[in-house]
């Protein structure tokens, strides 16, 4: 199969425990480049997170916030906003919790709970800086994704009384919440169908939770060795960890480079 264009996660897939981009992987993809296949970020990070790492590499297109904002070369494609009235409820049952929220916009994002401890450590993890402080941000702004921070023992109040939401798990103490149908590969067929490509003509890299109706959708799904093991099922083909060439081993398997 000629693949025409690949999907790559960033953390875990892209980039490193210490967040960089291993030299093998960089080299793959300007490979890719050269061979004429697209390559294009597909990622749970908001593009303002991600922005030098898409220069570094050279990637201009770009499924962003697990699917809810996606660009190509400059353009905007698809869109996908919460519903004002699932945040309202998601701010309600937070607050009378204690848990702190993120909200993420196109541009910018902002925390409802300044200097809270779980948003430092989660937001820290990611080496991006901390959000804004404001409360009201979800009001006034398209809000794709927001950060909650409950452990994982207080999620499933959460799943059980808010059945039009989704929550993904990213942190010991950070979920991701989207809408209930809400994936990286609505992003994706969005994408492909702008192309006026199919699923079959496309390839995706990822390791994470997040990442599992992406390498369901494509052609070939491909797991870097470093996955959470519930990802495996998903994928047709396991890689190395990504500092062990993962990337640069996966897009050989799959005939993009040599």
């Amino acid at each position: 199969m000629a693949y025409k264009i690949v999907f790559f996660d960033i953390d875990g897939t892209l980039l490193d425990e210490e967040k960089q981009v291993p030299q093998d992987a960089a080299e793959a993809i300007r490979a890719l480049k050269a061979n004429g296949i697209e390559p294009v970020i597909a990622t749970g990070r908001a593009p303002y997170f991600f922005k030098p790492l898409a220069e570094q590499l050279g990637i201009d297109s770009f499924v962003s916030l697990n699917g809810a904002y996606v660009v190509y070369k400059g353009k905007e494609v698809h869109q996908r906003h919460i519903p004002m009235t699932d945040l309202e409820q998601l701010v309600r049952l937070a607050e009378g919790r204690g848990h702190a929220l993120v909200f993420q916009g196109k541009e910018s994002f902002h925390t409802n709970q300044a200097e809270h401890a779980a948003v430092f450590a989660s937001v820290n993890s990611l080496k991006v800086d901390q959000p804004g402080y404001n409360p009201d941000f979800w009001r006034s702004e398209g809000i794709y994704q927001v950060f909650l921070h409950c452990e994982r023992h207080e999620e499933q109040g959460y799943i059980e009384t808010l059945p039009d939401l989704r929550f993904i798990r990213w942190h010991a103490n950070a979920m991701d919440v989207l809408p209930r149908t809400g994936s990286k590969a609505e992003g994706i067929q969005a994408l492909l169908d702008a192309l006026r490509l199919t699923p079959a003509d496309a390839v995706a890299f990822g390791d994470g939770l997040n990442d599992k109706e992406m390498l369901k959708l494509v052609g070939l799904g491909i797991a870097m060795g470093n996955s959470n093991e519930e990802l495996l099922p998903f994928a047709d083909y396991v890689t190395s960890n990504v500092d062990e060439g993962g990337v640069r081993n996966g897009l050989v398997y799959a005939g993009c480079i040599a």
